[in-house]
């Protein structure tokens, strides 16, 4: 039987131990935080997330598709605010398809309590991570609650502790470990909107909201409760900034102007807002993500993203998916496994985390552009004419399993060819006619 130790006992590292477990091999878990299965407040990030294909095909893998779709809501298009209140759509694909918000707490609790319930996996909480000592592969720990240190004997370890990950910490130290860590000039904040008194949804649940404001934006999530998560991103500094709103009246102020429909729903947005945490957020790369045949990272601790295209989880769980695909590829060479996973997901990882990025900027500004609104509605009028031959970007991203290096790539070639389009004559009077149909298929 192969053991594994996995520190880190979020999303990542929980599905990895669920796939491990399967296979039949001793998965030994450690987690710096208390096991959240047994509190309601959960104290890690609480971004909601966007579940599209990418993830449901690793919880499909592993037969927990079902059980996950119980608290997930399908969300099939983005509604647009604008600062009037008027309302704009885009949908996300075709056919009804939909990306599914799930809560981060209820999707990391129940995939705990699936991996807990295979005999050969064991699960240690309150588990700091305190260094490796890579030669004699041993791991110490250091109980947040009672003090006491602890070290633990590991055949193969998967650094799955996020963007902060002590796994990777220690890896740095080696040479030719290349690190870098990107700040973006935005931070976020989150509030709340509750359900209303029967337990419905104030908003519209099947739908992602963004109220797009060019350097900024503020979206909202449905949750099952009947409440929505929202999201404020904001510059640190500037005239429109987290800095900028330092008193009750600055906060009154900002979201009466920018935000006028959404306050009705948050009528203690005030008290929200200064009693809720400002973040940051940062892109993470490295490499290698491995150290010979013993130790390896995947999702945030190897990748970490920024949140707008919604595949932090999805990258982490699809690193799961193709590491367990190579497990047989590999039939047990470890050393060579973990080089060619790293190898493999690098230029995907980097992929991503420039979506990611763009994708900022589309959602805070581009989607409140009626250009670019009708460039989208070309592209999927196309995409439902043509569908052998053009995928739209965010559905290469969002509704497949190409590759997200392949995706960027073909997302920037199809893009020109949408500018081309775009300057055309009266294009928003003959957007969908045989003239544009041949000049796209000319250009292709």
């Amino acid at each position: 039987m192969k053991n594994f130790t996995i520190i880190g006992g979020g999303l990542v590292g929980a599905l990895q131990s669920v796939f491990l477990a399967q296979r039949g091999c001793k998965v030994t878990l450690f987690e710096r935080r208390p096991d959240i299965r047994n509190t309601d407040v959960y104290q890690g990030r609480s971004i909601n997330l966007a579940m599209s294909n990418r993830g449901w095909k690793a919880l499909q893998k592993v037969g927990v598709e079902e059980t996950i779709r119980e608290i997930a809501i399908p969300m099939y298009k983005r509604t647009m605010h604008d600062m009037l209140g008027n309302l704009t759509f885009q949908p996300y694909g075709k056919d009804n398809e939909a990306i599914y918000s799930v809560s981060r707490g209820e999707l990391n609790k129940t995939l705990l309590q699936i991996a807990d319930k295979y005999e050969t996996t064991e699960m240690h909480f309150n588990a700091r991570c305190l260094n490796l000592d890579l030669e004699n592969k041993k791991v110490f720990f250091q109980n947040d609650t009672t003090g006491e240190k602890t070290e633990h004997n590991y055949e193969h370890l998967i650094g799955t502790d996020g963007a902060f990950s002590a796994v990777r910490h220690r890896l740095m130290f080696n040479e030719r470990f290349d690190y870098s860590q990107d700040y973006i000039d935005h931070g976020y904040k989150e509030l709340h909107i509750e359900a209303n008194d029967d337990g419905t949804h104030k908003l519209d649940k099947n739908t992602l909201h963004i109220w797009p404001r060019e350097d900024f934006m503020l979206i909202a999530l449905p949750n099952i409760d009947g409440s929505f998560t929202c999201t404020l991103f904001l510059a640190w500094e500037g005239k429109v900034s987290f800095e900028a709103l330092k008193t009750e009246r600055d906060i009154i102020s900002f979201f009466q102007y920018y935000f006028p429909d959404l306050i009705e729903h948050i009528p203690d947005f005030v008290q929200q807002f200064l009693n809720h945490p400002t973040s940051a957020l940062q892109t993470i790369r490295c490499y290698p993500w491995h150290y010979k045949d013993s130790v390896v990272l995947m999702g945030d601790a190897a990748h970490a993203v920024v949140p707008f295209y919604g595949q932090g989880m999805n990258a982490g769980f699809e690193d799961c998916t193709i590491f367990d695909t190579m497990m047989d590829e590999f039939a047990g060479n470890f050393g060579n496994l973990f080089e060619a996973f790293g190898k493999s997901r690098k230029p995907n990882a980097d992929s991503v985390a420039e979506l990611a990025l763009r994708n900022f900027i589309e959602m805070r500004d581009l989607t409140a552009d009626p250009q670019f609104l009708l460039q989208k509605k070309i592209e999927g009028w196309f995409y439902q004419k043509h569908p052998d031959k053009w995928i739209p970007l965010y559905s290469m991203v969002t509704f497949s399993d190409l590759s997200y290096e392949y995706a960027l790539n073909k997302g920037d070639f199809q893009n020109n060819i949408m500018k081309q389009v775009m300057e055309m004559p009266d294009i928003a009077e003959k957007w969908n006619s045989d003239e544009v149909e041949k000049k796209i298929l000319s250009l292709l």
